[in-house]
């Protein structure tokens, strides 16, 4: 009976992998409930990219068709579901630093709750995000125009870059939320977004830039993913792309990870 009673108190506490599970999904619902009734996320994930592809149609699309030969859109939609991706993590860190300053972190540290729930449920969270921001930039482009044309599984793989670019550009966003302070926080990393989206493939073409920044522009974050999902929805080369897209979101993740553990630990003990 008392060896009954010790298994069944083993399995109930905060420590085993059923309570990760359970808790994870309860705190990934929390986020993605708070997310969807925010004004700011809302905008952040779904209006504000949705906005802008169709701007960016409107005011340049008809130049860069003209200038190489293709749809505008085959570059605009990859490069805006990822600039979707990038400032919807800018809004979940701004969050995240809230949630610490108001002491919720610490509150969850107390609490009978896996340790580990707090953080991989906002992983969880994010690529959710990310993926309805990607399929609602899908739609808008596909009314516009937008097309796959190299099948089910490349389509897919589409879908998947953003989400795999996203999940480590969140990765830093949270190791930074964690340590500073929220006005530092949206203006670094949003001048950081800016830049990477002006000066991409997905923005314009590359021979529209000067060749003395030809080199960064082509091999920067931003334009390899955009290059890769462009090969993936009309054609082209896709190896040294994706590869390099893989190699970015994976370096990011290696290097911000450890980071972000710690700060979320600390800041969740204050």
């Amino acid at each position: 009976m008392v060896y009954t009673d010790a298994r069944i108190r083993t399995v109930n506490s905060e420590t085993a992998p059923a309570s990760l599970l359970r808790h994870t999904a309860i705190q990934t619902q929390r986020l993605l409930l708070r997310w969807s009734r925010n004004p700011v996320a809302l905008l952040e994930t779904l209006i504000i990219p949705c906005l802008l592809l169709l701007m960016l149609d409107i005011v340049i699309g008809g130049q860069i068709e003209k200038f190489v030969g293709t749809n505008a859109l085959y570059g605009s939609v990859p490069m805006v579901a990822i600039v979707g991706a990038l400032s919807g993590a800018v809004a979940s860190g701004v969050m995240l630093g809230r949630e610490r300053d108001a002491g919720l972190l610490a509150r969850f540290w107390v609490l009978p709750v896996h340790r580990a729930s707090g953080l991989i449920s906002r992983i969880l969270a994010e690529g959710c995000r990310i993926l309805a921001g990607t399929l609602a930039v899908i739609v808008v482009g596909y009314l516009l125009g937008f097309r796959f044309q190299q099948g089910p599984a490349a389509a897919l793989l589409f879908i998947v870059i953003p989400v795999l670019f996203g999940l480590a550009f969140a990765t830093m966003v949270t190791a930074i939320a964690v340590f500073t302070a929220k006005a530092s926080l949206v203006e670094g990393i949003t001048i950081l977004s800016s830049l990477l989206m002006f000066f991409s493939t997905g923005f314009v073409p590359l021979p529209a830039y000067p060749e003395w920044i030809q080199p960064l522009v082509r091999n920067q974050p931003m334009s390899v993913a955009v290059d890769a999902m462009k090969a993936l929805s009309l054609g082209g080369p896709l190896a040294r792309p994706l590869i390099l897209t893989v190699a970015w979101s994976v370096g990011a993740i290696v290097v911000f990870a450890v980071p972000a553990v710690i700060g979320y630990r600390r800041a969740s003990r204050r």
